[in-house]
C-alpha cells in the first residue's frame, strides 16, 4: 500500500507519522511519500518521520520529493494538508478583517474567505494530477475549509471525502468524562465542517442510550470551558456546538478579544520555529510534546480510520466525515457537502439518516451553505463582484459597506496568489 501527504513538510506531519507507526495494523503502508516544495522543511521532517518509524518497528520506506507528480504516481490514497501561503498568509487572514470590527479567523469568515480563493485552484491542480497518474486513488482532503475544498473536489468528479477533527475530539473529550471506551461513544454530529452541533451521544453506537442530558447536567462546566463559552449557552441550547460557533453566538465579544492579544497565526509560527529546530536533533525519534499545542488533535486516528475503510481494510463502521448531501438534510441543496456520521467503504462515504433540525440550526447551516456556494464559484473564477457577492451573504460580514472594505482588503493582502487579479 503507497499513501502520499502534499504538504508533507508541515510541522503537524510527525503528529500524522505517529499514528501510521502505531495503528500499523489497521493501515499497513508500504510506501509513504511526504510531498512538499518547501525543500528544508521537508529535509528535517521527513528524517525525524524515518526515525519514529524506525523507533516503533514499521517496516514501511519513507520517501521525500518535491515533485507532486512523481509523489502522487501509484499511490492509493493522497492525503492534502496543504496551506497556500504558509503563516504570513493565516496572519493577514486574522488581522485585516478586525479593522472593520469583523471576526479574523482562517477558515470561516472574510479571511476564511480569502484562504478558500487560495486553495482550491492549487487543490484543483493536485487532484488533476492524481487522476492522471492514478484515477482510482482516493483524496483525503484535511485542508482547510474543508467544506469548500471537499465541495470543488467532488464537483470536479474526484473521489474525495473531507476529513476534520473537531468530531473525533470530542469522542474522545466525552468518552474520558463519561470513563468509557471511545469507540463506545457515538455522536449525533450534523451540520457544515466547522458549523456543527453534537444533538446526541450515544453509548454504544447509532442506536444507543442517549447520554448528552446527562453528560450537561454532570460535565456542563467541563464542556463549556472546553468551548470557551458559557455554559447558559450550553444550557440553553441542549447541544453542544462547536468551538467555531462561538464566532457566531458571540461574535462582538470575540472580535474584541482578538484585537487585544497576538493572532493565533503567531503564536503557531513561534511553535513551528521552536519544531523545526527539534525535528533537527538526529537523537530527536518521537513526537515532541510542544506538538500537542500545535493544533489537529486526533487527526492521526481520524486518518488511518478513514483511509483503511475507502481502502478496504477494517476501519470503524461509523464515522464524521465530509461528503455530498444527497437528500440528508432536505432544506439543502444535493450537491452541498454536509459533515456528519457516515458509513464508510470502498465506494465512499454514504451519510447516516439524520432526524429533523431545529429551524435554529437549520436557518445558519442554509445560509452557510449559500455562502460557500457563492465563495467556490469565486474562488472558480475569480473576480472583485463574485468576492463581494460571497462575503455580503456571508452571516459574520452581512452589510454592504464592510463587504466593500473586506473585498478590497482581501484582494490587496492576496494578489500574488489570485491569477485573476
Amino acid at each position: 500500500m503507497k499513501l502520499a501527504v502534499v504538504g508533507g513538510g508541515s510541522t503537524y506531519t510527525p503528529e500524522l507519522i505517529d499514528g501510521f507507526a502505531r495503528l500499523r495494523d489497521t493501515l499497513p503502508i508500504e510506501e509513504l511519500v511526504l510531498v512538499d516544495p518547501a525543500a528544508d522543511r521537508l529535509e528535517l521532517v521527513g528524517g525525524l518521520a524515518r526515525r519514529i518509524f524506525a523507533k516503533q518497528g514499521h517496516p514501511g520506506r519513507i520517501v521525500t520529493t518535491s515533485d507532486v507528480d512523481a509523489g502522487v504516481a501509484d499511490a492509493d490514497a493522497v492525503l492534502l494538508q496543504l496551506r497556500v501561503g504558509g503563516q504570513a498568509a493565516r496572519e493577514q487572514d486574522e488581522t485585516w478583517p478586525l479593522e472593520c470590527g469583523c471576526v479574523g479567523q482562517e477558515t470561516t469568515g472574510a479571511g476564511g474567505l480569502a484562504k478558500a480563493l487560495r486553495t482550491v485552484p492549487v487543490v484543483l491542480d493536485i487532484a488533476e494530477r492524481v487522476r492522471r497518474t492514478n484515477p482510482n486513488a482516493w483524496i483525503i482532503d484535511f485542508t482547510n475549509p474543508v467544506g469548500i475544498v471537499t465541495r470543488a473536489l467532488l464537483q470536479a468528479g474526484h473521489k474525495a471525502v473531507g476529513l476534520c477533527n473537531v468530531a473525533i475530539g470530542f469522542q474522545r473529550k466525552f468518552a474520558k468524562l463519561l470513563d468509557v471506551a471511545p469507540g463506545e461513544v457515538h455522536l449525533d454530529h450534523v451540520g457544515l465542517n466547522h458549523l456543527t452541533w453534537e444533538t446526541g451521544v450515544r453509548l454504544g453506537g447509532p442506536g444507543g442510550e442517549d447520554v448528552l442530558p446527562r453528560l450537561l447536567a454532570e460535565h456542563g462546566d467541563a464542556v463549556a470551558e472546553d468551548l470557551r463559552m458559557p455554559r447558559a449557552i450550553v444550557d440553553r441550547l441542549g447541544v453542544v456546538p462547536s468551538y467555531y460557533l462561538r464566532y457566531y453566538y458571540q461574535h462582538d465579544a470575540v472580535v474584541q478579544e482578538l484585537r487585544t492579544k497576538p493572532s493565533r497565526a503567531a503564536e503557531v509560527a513561534g511553535m513551528e520555529r521552536e519544531l523545526l529546530a527539534m525535528y533537527g536533533d538526529p537523537a530527536l525519534d518521537e513526537k515532541p510534546a510542544l506538538l500537542a499545542k500545535r493544533g489537529g488533535a486526533f487527526y492521526s486516528e481520524a486518518a488511518v480510520d478513514l483511509a483503511a475503510s475507502l481502502l478496504g481494510n477494517g476501519g470503524s463502521p461509523h464515522q464524521v466525515v465530509n461528503t455530498v448531501n444527497n437528500g440528508t438534510l432536505p432544506f439543502l441543496p444535493d450537491d452541498a457537502v454536509i459533515e456528519v456520521q457516515a458509513t464508510v467503504d470502498g465506494k465512499g462515504a454514504t451519510p447516516l439518516a439524520v432526524p429533523a433540525l431545529d429551524p435554529l440550526y437549520t436557518g445558519l447551516i442554509a445560509n452557510v451553505t449559500a455562502y460557500e456556494d457563492l465563495a467556490l464559484k469565486a474562488a472558480l473564477h475569480g473576480g472583485r463582484d463574485r468576492v463581494f457577492t460571497a462575503l455580503l451573504a456571508h452571516p459574520l460580514v452581512g452589510q454592504y459597506a464592510y463587504a466593500e472594505q473586506l473585498t478590497d482588503s482581501l484582494i490587496a493582502h492576496n494578489r500574488e496568489h489570485l491569477a485573476w487579479a
